[in-house]
């Protein structure tokens, strides 16, 4: 509503105002609506930018309209567009002939809107003439309740926006080997300040001075920031200094001094020399050097969460407090309020179990059987090995089937109670048939029935074991998949029983009926849900669990869970030997009567009860002028309620009972209600009538008596004055005229009672009707319930609501909030108010579900803590981070603290967590957190140029590399910058680095598994697309956790599976965390917003193709079209070459230097190979450079190339430094980064030259192993003191294989995947990397560690010769040549490559003069993005006055004219 009543306030405001005017102009009309809490929110979100993916998923909607052309602004009339709204009547009456629309659940659709009349949609940008006319038309239509008014953002002109709420980070690298190009880059940029000198304009104005500027220049910024070692010993406390350098620090400016020390840590780490003060010690598990953050007590993960996330904390945590503070509660007692776990708690509701319809076919405590185990329950005490159950003669475990003998499940689920019964578990197994309950229906017709009499017949004539075995001799004649049949019962009861006459048992004048229809009445007073139905001590297992072998598992698991559930109850003297330990069982808090699941689902939706105002029900006119909050307070305020007792005890539960009370259904609600009233003390009742008809005085008889009732009698007189009034023959007797008057109880005022009743005003059922349709969303006379603000409904026509369900309800609010609530309610001796309950329960229970809130005691550490008061008297966050200000969380902590401060009222206090003894530099980084609490503009009032990351003073010697870290769900890369990002020195450069970024892609995550087998399908493939351009983008489920990740942009996708095997033999079965409902067969995923997005989608194999597998042999060959460059879309026509012509090789390379040789090699297997070749590049770390040159030497040379991307994925464990993570994409993601349809793939590192044809290497017979690596050479004698794989840990583990080098590598990808040895690798790798000294080459020590799991075959020694490791002689021979770092002379590659390749130099030159033809042709071409949102961070670092500037700037390009 705040939405609708801020577009009528901005219908037309184009052109009055520009830039910082405009803002302000914007800012004030939201002030109107919003408090100053929720505004500094909605300045925070329009600095971060945080709704732009949101617009431009609106616009990607548009464009697949499509929009009609030449306007700036349309609607849309169920498919058909225009933006004529003259036409609007006539597409109105032709709108039913046509399908709705899709509407998604971020849509805006206006307030006032009917529900069942056509759909408009209108694309428009708010705030524009065009806009004004459209909504006005439209919204009088919708008023009228003619139209659903949907409105979606659309704009003509896409402007390029800027992100922030990334960090970015210039490492220090290791110089051990040297590793820059040496060709210069041109250019310069002009702004150049150091120390506040400008020496750009000091050079223009003093040209003559230009040396000595230089000089000083050099002065200045050698004397701010050299960085000489530090030696050991100085080390050694450096955490403790530098939190005793910030507590020294004022309180006001703590902060600002944690974020400079932190971020440019090693320039500042000279300063530190002060002793070490007092320091934290904390109460929340963390380990000297670890950082938590926790906003209100809830805990914000620092690595997961982007700061997007975090503002949805925020905001929700602001609703809450403000919700509280309206509740006229004082601010202290609101953090108390918060810290209550009101949490729905998925403890497992069970029903009793103790109930005549179950059929048990073993009794530990009496069978014969058993008789040798003990009684007693102290054994349960005795220790045994873990893992083993425990054999007592007590029903301690009791399983209960419910099933229908004729589904095909019957005989699985018999199957496995046969196992347990056999094998001696201690497990007591009982039975519900489910069968026909009509008289009519005999044995002799129904199979279910005859079970049931011959079980009930065998059981009485000799015992229940028997009965048993009969049955299961009875399903063991049923082929599979086929169902029991009467034949198969009779043909056991007569081998079984000759002498018996079948009839008499199954016919229809059988006495062994018993059971037959308490067994049906049984299933359905419990509610449990579909048949079959498991449970264990009265739990339903879930439906997944229900599979024969998961069944066998999770019971065993559950056997193992309880015990030590008695094993306390044993101990505490709860539970002794002569109790009944099924009572004991039965008497637990969670042992329910019925089990009704619109009760226990954990979606809920609640109302908002949190407004103070005094409005009523009781003046219509007034009522249907207020918004939804303030008609839930009237209706609330006017609520008269019936109790059991007439006192002024606190009531923790509510209940508004909702329906048309002059009609059974409602009164049966009523009737239930009241009873169960009757029965709880907790309880208050209250009625909201929703007639069925427009209101009159013959339709609303007992409806007005109700009400009359309530607002005249004392509370007891009209409690029993209603229940009668709820009974059907009191109803009947209204309707045929008697007088209400007869029906009055004793004591009751009649002439006050008539009054009321015969009164003229139906205000209070208008006012009631009208609430029903535009808050609780109901159609006339429908059902619902609401307990404490929570709506359970609308409920279906016939469906049971009834007194079990409301004692179950009752007993949930109770357990989850409702006891603690109004605990905390009478401690701050707030006066009567079960009011105050109901609403503080609504609130606080309608928080997104999340983890419990910490509750932190930290003893007031006045040493080790900053603290920040709130401002006195304002709603204020609880802020306490936990910090050790020299690592990584501190840099990007303190910025993150000094926005939160500036955003909302803190109290804030960082505790410092120094780590002691430390041996290394703690921070090898500079560091900047890119985030600002709200627009800034320039002096003129235009709009400054976005938020930057600013390097400045930086030192010189360094050789820096530049990373961003950016949230998880982005993919960037960079795409203007003349520099190398991998290696910046800054004593080489003239003025400023500068480099842009874009965010190219936002990414969707997925988890996917087969129900039937519950593992992960792999091998699958999923596809990303639209309506009308099905394949865009695809990808292949990982076995690890059933991964799968696709590269995709705002707005809505369809997500399929691929065609070909994929959809042959799966279909999908079910998804969650997707826009489509759960049984629609395409999954729409709607991307809109910058926070990650994870699904789940469950598939299963089709019926007949349960036996195949994807990964078979022979499978992909008919599989193409893959990620971009392939032909997209199922089986293509068109020729392919045959796969055997083209050799595939995958590369990477980071840094101008290595993409140079990454060229040299590629001309190098070009020069040397006759058949075509394919390059396959990792993309996320190509230069800008590098990928506009490489599509001019494609042309030149003739061969074909892709460049791959797949992101880290969060749940494997994160490299940080950029050379491993490289080297990590070298070998983890193998079997997912390319297309089915590549075989074979050959890896070439970039400083190889190729002297050979790779067709040889590609048709090399691995033998059966998924890759083959050359062995290290060992004829070079010299270098066998670096050979680490001699001796040691490597030695044992090889056991006299061979040490592989990953320089060069074959991959059979066919059997890779076969074999899941991605998935392997990534498992080991999981398991070791968490070990920083491990795997310290990892894309070599991986593969060679795992050589007993995933084999390598070795190939011959001349396919790889490097000058450290092999000798002179054997260069000859030499198919490749790789250029090793030489750990004894550390020759400089560059250095190297000329001196021991003598082909290198020709390569390197004819690269060379290509391009310096490219430059000489380039003209500036534009590149053009398909309808993808492209963001710049524009990077630019000046030596010392490294700039880094990340900038992002949105363009939303539309497909190219």
């Amino acid at each position: 509503e705040k939405f609708w009543d801020f577009v009528e306030a901005n219908q037309n405001i184009e052109g009055e105002h520009d830039g910082k005017a405009y803002y302000e102009l914007i800012v004030k009309k939201a002030s109107d609506l919003l408090s100053s809490v929720q505004l500094n929110m909605l300045k925070f979100a329009l600095s971060l930018r945080a709704y732009s993916s949101t617009v431009h998923s609106f616009q990607q909607i548009a464009s697949t309209e499509p929009p009609p052309s030449g306007c700036s602004a349309f609607l849309s009339v169920h498919g058909v567009k225009t933006c004529d709204v003259k036409s609007l009547d006539a597409l109105l009456k032709t709108a039913s002939e046509r399908p709705k629309p899709y509407l998604f659940k971020g849509d805006h659709k206006y307030s006032q809107s009917s529900p069942d009349a056509p759909v408009v949609i209108v694309y428009a940008q708010v705030g524009t003439p065009d806009f004004q006319t459209l909504h006005q038309t439209v919204s009088s239509k919708a008023r009228e309740g003619l139209v659903t008014y949907v409105l979606r953002h659309y704009l003509v002109q896409k402007p390029k926006v800027y992100l922030s709420g990334y960090g970015v980070e210039l490492a220090i690298k290791s110089q051990e080997y040297k590793a820059k190009d040496d060709t210069q880059v041109q250019g310069n940029d002009p702004v150049d300040e150091v120390q506040g000198f400008l020496f750009g304009k000091l050079k223009t104005l003093y040209p003559e001075l230009k040396e000595q500027l230089k000089e000083l220049r050099k002065h200045l910024v050698e004397s701010t920031n050299e960085m000489a070692p530090l030696k050991v010993w100085q080390m050694q406390d450096l955490s403790f200094q530098t939190a005793a350098r910030i507590l020294a620090a004022p309180a006001v400016d703590a902060l600002n001094v944690m974020k400079d020390l932190s971020q440019n840590f090693p320039t500042k780490s000279q300063l530190m020399f002060v002793s070490p003060s007092q320091y934290f010690k904390g109460t929340l598990g963390l380990q000297p050097g670890d950082s938590a953050l926790f906003i209100n007590g809830l805990h914000i993960d620092l690595d997961t969460q982007d700061i997007f996330s975090v503002f949805e904390v925020l905001r929700s945590e602001a609703r809450v407090m403000e919700g509280l503070r309206s509740l006229q509660i004082e601010t202290p007692f609101i953090h108390d309020i918060l810290k209550l776990n009101v949490q729905p708690s998925d403890s497992d509701y069970a029903v009793d179990i103790r109930n005549p319809a179950i059929s048990w076919i073993n009794n530990l405590e009496t069978d014969h059987r058993y008789s040798s185990w003990p009684y007693n329950v102290q054994e349960l005490l005795r220790p045994t090995f873990p893992g083993v159950i425990r054999q007592i003669r007590k029903n301690f475990h009791n399983m209960v089937i419910i099933l229908d003998p004729t589904q095909e499940h019957a005989a699985e689920l018999l199957g496995v109670a046969e196992m347990f019964y056999t094998n001696n578990i201690p497990l007591r197994i009982g039975f519900v048939f489910v069968v026909s309950d009509d008289d009519d229906i005999d044995g002799m017709q129904d199979a279910g029935v005859a079970l049931v009499r011959a079980y009930n017949y065998i059981t009485d004539e000799v015992d229940s074991q028997s009965a048993f075995e009969s049955v299961l001799s009875m399903f063991n004649r049923v082929p599979i998949g086929g169902k029991l049949s009467v034949g198969d019962v009779v043909k056991v009861l007569e081998k079984r029983f000759p002498y018996v006459e079948v009839s008499s048992v199954l016919g229809s004048d059988s006495n062994y009926d018993s059971n037959r229809k308490e067994g049906r009445a049984y299933y359905e007073q419990t509610g449990v849900g579909p048949l079959p139905v498991v449970m264990y001590n009265g739990i339903p297992f879930q439906r997944e669990h229900l599979d024969p072998d998961e069944l066998e598992t999770v019971t065993m698991q559950k056997i193992l869970e309880t015990t030590s559930f008695y094993q306390r109850a044993v101990y505490l003297g709860e539970l002794a030997t002569d109790h009944d330990v099924v009572d004991f069982i039965m008497n637990q808090p969670n042992v329910v009567p019925r089990i009704n699941s619109r009760v226990l689902s954990t979606s809920r939706t609640y109302l908002d009860l949190s407004d103070t105002s005094e409005y009523r029900t009781d003046d219509y006119a007034r009522f249907s002028t207020l918004d939804t909050k303030e008609k839930s307070t009237a209706v609330a305020n006017s609520m008269n309620y019936m109790t059991k007792k007439d006192d002024g005890y606190i009531r923790p539960v509510t209940f508004w009972v909702v329906g048309d009370f002059d009609r059974p259904s409602g009164r049966q609600l009523l009737y239930d209600a009241i009873r169960h009233m009757k029965t709880s003390n907790n309880v208050r009742l209250g009625m909201i009538n929703n007639p069925s008809e427009s209101p009159s005085s013959e339709t609303s008889r007992v409806t007005r008596a109700i009400w009359a009732a309530m607002q005249t009698q004392t509370a007891n007189n009209a409690k029993n004055f209603i229940t009668k009034m709820s009974k059907e023959e009191t109803a009947t007797a209204l309707e045929k005229g008697d007088n209400v008057a007869d029906f009055a109880v004793g004591g009751m005022d009649l002439s006050l009672f008539k009054s009321a009743y015969e009164g003229p005003k139906f205000d209070f059922l208008l006012s009631h009707a009208a609430y029903c349709r535009d808050v609780l969303k109901l159609k006339r006379g429908q059902r619902a319930v609401i307990s404490n603000g929570r709506i359970i409904g609308p409920l279906e026509e016939e469906e049971v609501f009834n007194q079990d369900d409301f004692l179950l309800l009752e007993n949930i609010i109770l357990k989850t909030s409702g006891e603690r609530i109004r605990g905390k309610v009478q401690q701050f001796g707030i006066e009567e108010d079960s009011d105050l309950v109901m609403k503080v329960d609504a609130l606080l229970s309608s928080q997104p579900k999340g983890e419990a809130r910490v509750e932190y005691g930290f003893a007031d550490d006045r040493h080790s803590a900053v603290k920040i008061r709130p401002r006195e008297g304002d709603v204020y966050f609880d802020v306490v981070a936990v910090v050790d200000p020299v690592t990584r969380d501190a840099q990007k902590l303190a910025p993150l603290l000094l926005v939160l401060k500036q955003l909302v009222n803190v109290n804030l206090r960082v505790f410092m967590n120094c780590q002691s003894k430390l041996s290394e530099m703690p921070l090898k980084s500079f560091y900047r957190y890119v985030l600002e609490p709200e627009v800034a503009f320039q002096a003129d009032g235009s709009f400054s140029p976005g938020p930057l990351a600013k390097f400045l003073d930086m030192p010189q010697s360094p050789l820096f590399t530049l990373n961003l870290n950016t949230p998880e769900s982005w993919m960037v890369e960079s795409v203007r910058t003349r520099y190398d990002l991998d290696n910046i020195y800054l004593q080489e450069v003239e003025n400023i680095v500068a480099a842009e970024y874009e965010l190219e892609h936002l990414l969707l995550e997925g988890h996917c598994f087969d129900v039937s087998s519950g593992q992960p399908p792999r091998g699958l493939q999923f596809t990303l697309g639209t309506a009308s351009e099905p394949v865009m983008v695809d990808t292949i489920v990982m076995a690890n956790l059933g991964y799968f990740q696709l590269k995709a942009n705002p707005g809505a996708w369809i997500l399929k599976l691929r065609k070909g095997r994929s959809d042959e033999i799966y279909k999908i079965y079910s998804h969650d965390g997707t826009d489509s409902p759960a049984d629609s067969d395409d999954i729409v995923v709607v991307l809109n917003n910058f926070k990650s997005r994870i699904i789940k989608v469950k598939v299963q194999k089709k019926p007949d193709k349960f036996n195949e597998e994807l990964l078979s042999d022979g499978t992909e060959d008919n599989d193409t079209g893959f990620w971009k460059g392939f032909t997209g879309g199922g089986k293509a026509e068109e020729p392919k070459q045959d796969k055997d012509d083209v050799i595939n090789i995958f590369s990477v390379a980071s840094g101008h230097l290595y993409e140079r040789f990454l060229r040299i090699m590629m001309l190098s297997v070009l020069k040397n190979t006759k058949t075509p070749v394919k390059f396959w590049f990792l993309k996320n770390y190509l230069s800008p450079t590098f990928k506009e040159f490489i599509p001019r030497m494609a042309r030149e040379y003739g061969f074909q190339y892709e460049l791959v991307q797949y992101k880290w994925p969060r749940w494997l464990h994160q490299q940080t430094e950029k050379q491993r993570i490289i080297w990590g994409y070298k070998i983890l993601f193998l079997d997912v980064l390319f297309p089915l349809a590549v075989d074979k793939i050959l890896f070439v590192d970039a400083d190889q030259i190729v002297r050979t044809d790779l067709k040889e290497l590609r048709d090399f017979d691995l033998e059966g192993a998924p890759y083959g690596y050359t062995p290290f050479c060992e004829s070079r004698r010299e270098m066998d003191g670096y050979r680490f794989w001699k001796s040691g840990y490597w030695a044992s583990h090889l056991a006299g294989r061979k040490y592989h080098i990953s320089a060069l590598y074959v991959v059979d990808l066919k059997k890779f995947r076969k074999i899941a040895a991605g998935d392997r690798l990534r498992g080991q790798y999981q398991g070791l990397s968490q070990d920083p000294n491990s795997l310290s080459n990892l894309d070599q020590d991986l593969p060679n560690n795992m050589i007993h799991q995933v084999p390598i075959k070795s190939l011959p020694q001349e396919w790889l010769w490097c000058e450290t490791w092999c000798d002179d002689s054997s260069k000859k021979s030499a198919k490749t040549i790789d250029l090793c770092n030489n750990p004894m002379t550390k020759e400089p590659k560059l250095q190297a490559a000329v001196r021991i390749v003598s082909e290198w130099t020709d390569y390197d030159q004819e690269i060379k003069r290509l391009q310096t033809r490219v430059q000489d042709e380039t003209t500036i071409q534009i590149k053009t993005h398909n309808g993808m949102i492209v963001f710049f961070f524009s990077c630019f670092l000046g030596d010392h006055l490294a700039k880094i500037t990340n900038r992002a700037v949105l363009i939303a390009k539309m497909n190219p004219a």
